[in-house]
Order: C-alpha cells, then structure tokens, then sequence
C-alpha cells in the first residue's frame, strides 16, 4: 500500500512532530486524514507485516547466533482514556508517572541491533474484559519462548535486576529453554547454601570497559562465589573498588560456558547501549508520539515504527567507511556480542 510507503517517508523525514499532518505536508499529501482511516479501518494484517519483518531478520541473521536484550520502554501519557495507561514506574523518567510500558526484546545480529517484539504491560488497575494480569518478567519469558518458536538462534539473553530477580517467571523459562544469559541482580539477591558451605570473594580484577562511542574506562570486577562454583556464577563489578559507590556498583549473575573475568562487564554493558543509544534513536522515530487511544491502532504503530527502524539499521552497511558513531558503535557490538 501507498499508506505504508508515506508513513516510512514521513517517520525518517527530518520534521520535529511526526502528526499525521507533518508527514502527509512532507510527502506531498493535502491531508492526513487517510492516515486515521490506514490504522483504524484498513484491512492490513498486523501480523503479516510482523511476519514479514521478522523473516526479513531471520533472512539477514542467516541462523548465526544473536544476542538477545530483554528491556522495557515506557512513555509519560497524559489521561486515562489511552488503553493501558496507568500511574506507574516509568524507566525513562526515573520515577512513578502516569504513562505506557513496553516489554521489548531486542536482537544484536552482526553488530546490528533492531527491535524484534514489543508486548504491553497491562496494569492490574487497567486491565480490559478478557485480559490476564501478567507481571513483566512473565511476560519477558514469553517473548523469549515466542523468539525461539520463530527459529531465532539465541547465543545469550541480557536484562536487568527486575527480570534477573524473577526466578519463577523468567530466569526458569531461560533455564528450561537452555539458553546462557548475563542477568543483572540485586546486591542482597539471597543464594541457597548447604550447612557447610561458605560464601568467598575472589580479588579484584581490572578490566577495560569500553563504549560504543570508542572510548573505554577502566573498571574492576571480582567473582563472588557460593559455596561451590557451579554453572551460574556471581560477579561485582564497581569503578571504584576501595569505595565502590551505589550508583557505579552493581551486581551480575551469568549462566555462560567459561566465560571470563574481563568479559562480564563488556558483555553486560551491550544491554546499557540499549538505554544511552538505541532509545533515543527509536524515539527520534516517534515511538511514543501518537494520537490514538485504542491499542489495536497503538499496536499497528508501534510495527510501523519498528519496520523503519529496521529499514534504517539495514543500511549500516551501505555507509561510508570513516569513523562515524554508527560505524562505531557496529564495531563495538561486533567485538562485545
């Protein structure tokens, strides 16, 4: 269709506000009207664009292992009207807001990274006739299972400490699939002992933590043991390890076959690439900016926008060898997953 052809034009145009209006002026359209009538009555198939965007990814990944970054998104809402739209946390802002959430999962592929599925949290307070209540993590473990029906090859699966902490509703789910992960958790997150058995730290190790932009710092890790060393294992990694300060010290759980001291960090460090990089550029796509309150129209919005977002991404390749922060950042990925 025409319609989707405009909307791709519109959302990579360079306009402040991606309104229907905005993108009908920039494609040479007298209205926007045609928009409203494209997501609400239009017969198109979310589910066949879907298809069709995750087998142009399973095309281009050609089966080789990707990593997969479980993350959630959320976007401040005024009102209630907007399907979903509760006071909650909201990640982005740091704080309890009234807004949207998003549990997506996200696919290093190649050193390319691209949005594969996005689910709403659909708050206790706000849920519909014929809805379940699902708690994020419950649902982050249902993305992965969806991933690997959809024959992703999974190397290893990122999150941090709200999903590292769920045992029962995701951690298991990655354990009954046997897949590796790098989990972020708490630093009083409790572990299982025997009568005999102690918990030790081993010395610091100095690492090289190094940023998509190029840059790199150095940082310190140590491996927190339990009793005896098993598959999963425990790391603290701080910039700082005489003072170790909260909000630079954190706390890492791993299930990956002998991986290595100076790894843990650079591994763990491609899920914050998602939060200083990749977020702003799927909200420069106007992630959040729409103008429907009825999910099924938000839901057809959000694959739009995840379809020019991988358009975008595709062209990486295509573009000029000198040192630009995209090519960066491909290189960082590349080297780190």
């Amino acid at each position: 269709m025409r319609s989707f052809e405009y909307l791709h034009l519109g959302l990579i145009a360079n306009i402040k506000r991606k309104t229907f209006p905005e993108i009908a002026k920039v494609v040479g359209l007298e209205n926007g009207q045609g928009f409203d009538y494209f997501f609400g009555n239009s017969p198109w198939s979310l589910e066949e664009v879907r298809e069709r965007r995750i087998n142009k990814i399973l095309s281009f990944a050609k089966g080789e292992a990707i990593t997969m970054i479980i993350d959630e998104t959320g976007d401040r809402k005024k009102g209630r009207k907007t399907d979903y739209v509760a006071r909650q946390y909201i990640g982005n802002l740091g704080k309890i807001e009234n807004g949207i959430v998003e549990v997506m999962c996200y696919g290093i592929i190649k050193g390319m990274t691209v949005p594969l599925i996005s689910k709403v949290y659909k708050s206790e307070t706000r849920l519909k006739e014929g809805d379940k209540y699902k708690s994020k993590p419950e649902i982050a473990g249902e993305i992965i299972k969806e991933i690997k029906e959809l024959g992703f090859n999974i190397k290893v699966v990122l999150a941090d400490s709200e999903y590292g902490e769920s045992s029962e509703n995701f951690v298991r789910v990655l354990e009954k699939e046997n897949l590796e992960y790098v989990l972020a958790i708490r630093s009083n997150h409790g572990v299982w002992l025997g009568k005999e058995e102690r918990v030790r730290a081993n010395k610091w190790g100095k690492f090289e933590r190094e940023f998509a932009s190029g840059k790199s710092e150095i940082r310190y890790v140590r491996e927190i043991i339990y009793g005896k060393r098993g598959e999963k294992r425990y790391w603290q990694v701080t910039n700082n390890k005489e003072k170790m300060p909260s909000n630079s010290t954190y706390c890492i759980m791993t299930k990956v076959s002998e991986i290595k001291y100076k790894e843990v960090g650079n591994l763990y460090g491609a899920r914050n690439w998602i939060e200083y990089g990749l977020k702003q550029i799927k909200n420069e796509l106007e992630w959040a900016d729409f103008r429907m309150m009825d999910y099924s129209r938000i839901e057809k919005w959000r694959e739009i926008v995840m379809s020019v977002y991988l358009m975008a991404s595709l062209q990486i390749e295509n573009l000029p060898p000198h040192d630009n922060s995209l090519n960066k950042s491909k290189k960082w990925m590349e080297k780190h997953t």
